[in-house]
């Protein structure tokens, strides 16, 4: 059995796996699912409240669950980007 011992150094000089279009992708759909979220959920501000600009009851518990949302459809969009050639 041949094993290949590559590094993350290795894999990640060799292939971009990350770049300034992945990183805008991510952004936007976190800023989706915020805005989602801040109107989908029915009982806020529960939580420790967080201090934001024009933001109430969007507290603590609530952004993690809408930046979590965000996450998986943000790697989602990514994975299917990439897919099809638009985000290398």
């Amino acid at each position: 059995m041949n094993i290949n011992n590559l590094s993350i150094s290795t894999i990640t000089t060799s292939n971009s796996l990350w770049s300034i279009k992945t990183a805008i992708t991510m952004i936007v759909c976190n800023l989706i699912a915020i805005g989602i979220g801040r109107y989908a959920i029915k009982i806020r501000g529960l939580g420790p409240s967080i201090p934001m600009l024009g933001v109430e009851g969007l507290g603590l518990p609530e952004l993690l669950a809408t930046t979590s949302l965000g996450h998986i459809i943000g790697a989602g969009v990514i994975i299917g980007l990439r897919n099809i050639g638009i985000v290398l």
